[in-house]
């Protein structure tokens, strides 16, 4: 659970002729991840050629993109769809030559009509917009141009002002601005600009219309709202064509698509003019049915043989090999980088200690049910593959946090009644003082930091794992040594502190049990088991010394826990005080008519308080635990940067053989 599925890699080599039939049952079987051929990058391929794509491969591709406009238009989306049944290859390419081509005839003209609305839409749009400054005039538009000794000038102005030269003039004031229309000599065509200039002239176009442009306008409209009428009647057919035929669209793409892939494949393999090699991997457990396939299809023509792997030239691709319940967190280790195949998959460890961060930070029993009735709501909603891997992981964080409101005794702010706290209390004493004698935050912050040395502890112990498996020589000892120092340097510090000071739910250590030169025994323990720790991690890699205060700032980075957990209790307290204290409370003991509202409104602020609440914890609970995770735990042992295992071959949901 902790390391990837195991995956060898594999040959096969065979006859030209038979590259169909063996591409056929790699796809069948979805195991083989192919490895791209790459010509004159290996002596042993010397000769060797990529190969060309299969017959057809052409025609394919261009019916593929033709289906893709339509289900585009559609917005159509396999996840979307749930089909009924599957439907047989034989039956569907049939019906492909009968009906697509029809259905596609009948969406590109709705799509071309759509176009052509929509363009004529917009210049309408913009003729209005045009004539919109010239609505208030009655002059006739045509009228405003076309003469050689007169100049019009129409634009805004911010007040009006007089030209000084013989001149016809229209002004009006409006919300939208002075507009002023004037027509003057050409003469005098300058002088006017100057003074329109000074007064913030802001000039607009002449329409080339006919008419007043209020008439114009009310013409316009009439179009627009005919137009607008045949994009809605538009909208009904295309939006009935796709649910009558979104099924056998989304088939007919899942056909097209196997076919592409298919034909597109020889592009990896290495040929020759008789003959082909794919290499590629494949899950061990998986070998003897790959060979029996392939054996089968060529009557015993193809050679498929298990090659050895080298590790200085070979990339494995990494496959998740975890079980169900830790599956949901394979999404948080992608999101930060899928493992190498060498080294320890942390996903299991994340999909136990993600919830309880989560839980430790949130911890009530009102927000964690929110939650978990927000991951259940949304599955009908969401149902892409990742999207339901996000409202797993969300609903197990959301259960851890019911946990912990019990363990915490809190529930939207309130302590349970008759529930002791099991855990330190993060009550405050706000309001009515209902928070009891305040938060125990010596020991909250003392509980974070034991699991910060326990959750650091852990991944330099894995780091140690990881190195003693794939290092090789003096690098491989001098880095093993290197984790172990810095749990060394964490713990010998701890065990100094513990040795001068006495704190709760920590070990005390203050009274010596043997003293050398004045120094008690446990501080000289703790400072060689520092010193020695220091000693590994500079051998090592002398550069890691700068990283030495990183120890304690990881270990009180955990301290988070604490304080983003507190601020959501302040919050929901803050709250219920003001909700209930100060509105509703006061109405019971005077009530009135108006009280009735008063408590309305009291009710709203205690709701919508706490949904905004709940939202606030969940960012903050699911941000801060994934910190913790990436940060504080990851950069101990984990590199990522792993290859997906990517097998040839798609998983039918709407087609079958």
């Amino acid at each position: 659970m902790l390391t990837p599925e195991q995956m060898s890699k594999v040959l096969i080599a065979a006859p030209k002729d038979l590259m169909e039939p063996v591409i056929t049952e790699l796809h069948r079987q979805r195991l083989f991840h192919v490895e791209d051929f790459v010509e004159n990058d290996q002596e042993e391929y010397a000769g060797y050629r990529i190969g060309n794509p299969l017959e057809g491969a052409g025609e394919i591709s261009k019916e593929l993109l033709r289906l893709r406009s339509v289900t585009g238009a559609f917005s159509l989306r396999a996840d979307d769809l749930d089909p009924k049944e599957k439907v047989r290859k034989s039956e569907l390419t049939a019906q492909i030559e009968q009906e697509l081509p029809r259905i596609e005839d009948e969406v590109e003209a709705l799509l071309s009509r759509r176009m052509a609305l929509e363009n004529h839409v917009k210049e309408i749009e913009q003729k209005i917009e045009a004539l919109t400054p010239f609505s208030d005039m009655r002059t006739d538009l045509s009228l405003l141009h076309g003469y050689k000794t007169l100049t019009v000038f129409a634009g805004y102005i911010g007040k009006k002002i007089d030209l000084g030269v013989p001149s016809e003039e229209y002004y009006s004031e409006s919300k939208r601005g002075n507009f002023l229309v004037a027509a003057v000599p050409v003469d005098y065509r300058q002088e006017v600009e100057r003074k329109l200039l000074d007064a913030q002239f802001q000039p607009v176009p002449v329409p080339d219309e006919p008419g007043p442009a209020k008439e114009r306008i009310s013409v316009y409209n009439v179009q627009l709202e005919d137009d607008r009428k045949d994009l809605e009647e538009i909208a009904t057919q295309i939006n009935a064509l796709k649910s009558g035929h979104s099924e056998f669209l989304m088939a007919c793409d899942e056909l097209l698509s196997i076919d592409a892939e298919k034909a597109e494949v020889p592009l990896r393999f290495a040929t020759t003019d008789h003959a082909f090699i794919a290499e590629g991997w494949i899950p061990s457990e998986n070998i003897s049915s790959l060979i029996e396939g392939v054996t089968a299809v060529t009557g015993g023509r193809a050679y498929v043989t298990q090659l050895a792997i080298d590790d200085g030239k070979d990339i494995a691709p990494m496959e998740y090999h975890n079980v169900s319940f830790a599956k949901p967190s394979q999404l948080l280790i992608d999101t930060y980088s899928r493992p190498k195949y060498n080294e320890l998959d942390p996903t299991l460890i994340v999909s136990i200690v993600f919830p309880l961060f989560f839980g430790l930070i949130l911890g009530d029993v009102g927000y964690g049910a929110i939650l978990l009735a927000m991951s259940l709501g949304l599955r009908k909603i969401i149902k892409g593959e990742e999207g339901r891997m996000l409202l797993d992981v969300l609903r197990n964080a959301s259960i851890s946090t019911i946990i912990f409101g019990f363990l915490y005794s809190e529930f939207l702010g309130f302590p349970i009644p008759g529930l002791p706290p099991l855990l330190p209390s993060r009550h405050l004493n706000i309001g009515t003082g209902e928070g009891g004698h305040g938060p125990a935050i010596p020991e909250l912050m003392i509980m974070t930091v034991w699991i910060g040395v326990a959750y650091i502890t852990l991944g330099r112990i894995l780091g140690i794992i990881n190195h003693a498996r794939h290092d090789h020589g003096s690098h491989r000892t001098k880095a093993m040594l290197a984790n172990l120092g810095w749990i060394m340097v964490m713990w010998g510090i701890l065990i100094m502190i513990w040795s001068y000071f006495s704190m709760p739910l920590m070990l005390d250590l203050t009274e010596p049990i043997h003293v050398v030169a004045g120094v008690s025994v446990t501080v000289i323990a703790g400072a060689v088991m520092a010193l020695l720790g220091i000693i590994f991690i500079a051998r090592d890699s002398a550069l890691e010394m700068v990283e030495l205060p990183t120890i304690l700032s990881h270990v009180l980075s955990f301290a988070r826990i604490v304080g983003v957990g507190l601020s959501s209790v302040a919050i929901a307290m803050v709250v219920n005080y003001i909700a209930i204290g100060l509105i509703i409370e006061p109405q019971l003991e005077h009530f009135t008519i108006f009280s009735v509202i008063l408590i309305l409104i009291g009710v709203f602020v205690f709701l919508l308080g706490h949904l905004f609440n709940a939202i606030l914890g969940l960012l903050g609970g699911g941000l801060q635990s994934l910190r913790l995770q990436y940060v504080e735990f990851f950069t101990k042992f984990y590199k990522g940067g792993g290859k997906k295992y990517n097998p040839f071959g798609m998983k039918r949901r709407f087609t079958e053989d």
